[in-house]
């Protein structure tokens, strides 16, 4: 998605938020009337006036502002208390309980192995008929008595080590003798091996993985009680988008629509709809207010192009202003707006990586703490490779991890996704850019770190 206007949004990522405001700013200063006030559509947007004390927030800033405010809205929303969830529904969720063991897993003595259940010592008399798992206990061993046995299948009792199938052999009596030696309980998963009634097995806060329900069904759950998924609304804003077909005529395709809702869903929302809005600011005041979501997601327009009524709106509405731009690049103009104590704006650039930079700046955090996950452990990685910086601002730069280091890519532009899609995380370049064998801070990309939603839904 390409910027409207002349010298605005991530084209005028140079300039100085006061310059860029005065592109557009009446040459008066006076704030023009609001049409919707008086039932009337309004296509232009009322510009936003000089403040000589606007200064876009430090990206690390940023990020702690979203997080506090995701907290805030958690403990403010009744419809974010925990829920019980059924197991098939319940991956990438985060445990509002703790999973503890209903049972002893397991619950009785197994066969870890195929081979026979074998009493005292060899050799032993081989009884006909074998144990399956799942069947019923058999009678109890005798000493110099054997009896075929599944992996799985309950241990008959007085039962002295299970013999694995390769290291047994039947003599022509058909007497069994062991090729080596046999230890008493070798091979056997006695009861409460794993676990007894009543320990804990997972604690508040995990996340539910693959690995989660399966243990979560072995020790007897149906259910889990989780954190419930924030609901996100996407608004894609833009009169030039297509949604098939090759670019024409001045219109490009809408790469932020196919992107964003599994990214969203792999930091843990329910994207409940996708809407394009047109470049309208009666239009986009509909859509912010009509709509329920925990977060709303935006797509351009939040610079200060003839277009961009991403600002108004939120004047107009009365939401507060929590982030006004981040001195990051790409993605300077990106936002977060508090539209009610629960509900919140994110504001995303128009240009595709600035877009993405959004999201890990503000969205994930947001999201993240939304959905009750522990942020992730902060990790650094030597860069191969020199990175231009800018003076001031802090930059996001797609990066491969090959061995101990992160080699930055090529095609970083903010209207470029070339080189994030064969990213495996961004680079944060701290402002004055880096040299070879200087570390990083990286942020894991969600398809690089198995991300749930995105490898699982």
């Amino acid at each position: 998605m390409t910027p409207r206007g002349t010298r605005t949004g991530e084209d005028a990522e140079d300039l100085d938020v006061e310059e860029v405001l005065a592109l557009v700013n009446n040459s008066n200063g006076t704030p023009q009337p609001d049409p919707a006030a008086r039932g009337e559509k309004d296509s232009t947007p009322t510009p936003r006036q000089p403040d000589t004390r606007h200064r876009a927030t430090p990206w690390p800033q940023a990020r702690d502002i979203a997080e506090r405010a995701a907290r805030s809205a958690g403990r403010a929303a009744a419809h974010r208390e925990p829920v019980s969830v059924p197991l098939d529904a319940a991956l990438g969720l985060t445990l509002a309980t703790p999973i503890d063991a209903l049972t002893d897993l397991p619950s009785f003595d197994t066969s870890a192995m195929d081979g026979w259940a074998v009493a005292g010592p060899a050799p032993w008399d081989v009884r006909e008929e074998g144990v399956l798992a799942g069947h019923t206990a058999q009678a109890p061993l005798t000493d110099g008595e054997a009896v075929r046995i599944a992996t799985g299948a309950r241990i008959p009792a007085d039962t002295t080590a299970v013999l694995r199938s390769e290291h047994g052999r039947t003599d022509d009596k058909g007497r069994l003798h062991a090729t080596r030696g046999v230890a008493p309980g070798q091979d056997i998963r006695p009861r409460g091996q794993e676990c007894r009634t009543g320990d804990q097995l997972l604690p508040v806060g995990t996340l539910v993985t693959p690995a989660v329900l399966g243990l979560a069904a072995a020790a007897g759950y149906d259910t889990v009680t989780a954190v419930p998924r924030a609901r996100v609304e996407v608004l894609v804003l833009g009169d030039e988008l297509l949604t098939e077909g090759l670019p024409h005529d001045g219109l490009i395709r809408d790469a932020l629509g196919p992107m964003l809702p599994p990214w969203l869903r792999a930091l843990g929302a329910e994207v409940t709809v996708v809407r394009r809005v047109r470049d309208d600011a009666y239009a986009l005041r509909k859509a912010v207010t009509s709509s329920d979501a925990d977060v709303i997601v935006t797509t351009g327009g939040t610079a200060a192009g003839p277009v961009d009524h991403v600002h108004p709106t939120l004047r107009r509405i009365g939401a507060e202003l929590l982030v006004d731009g981040v001195k990051v690049r790409p993605g300077h103009p990106m936002l977060l707006a508090r539209i009610s104590e629960t509900q919140h704006l994110v504001g995303l650039p128009g240009n595709p990586l600035a877009a993405v930079s959004g999201l890990l700046t503000l969205a994930e955090p947001l999201l993240r703490t939304l959905a009750a996950r522990p942020a992730p452990e902060p990790y650094t990685l030597p860069l191969r490779d020199a990175v231009h910086g800018h003076p001031h601002d802090t930059r996001l730069v797609p990066v491969v991890l090959r061995g101990d280091q992160a080699v930055p890519l090529h095609y970083n532009g903010p209207a470029m996704l070339r080189g994030v899609a064969a990213a495996d995380a961004l680079a944060v370049v701290p402002p004055g850019g880096a040299r070879p064998g200087q570390e990083a801070e990286l942020l894991d990309l969600p398809w690089a770190s198995a991300g749930i939603g995105v490898c699982f839904t």
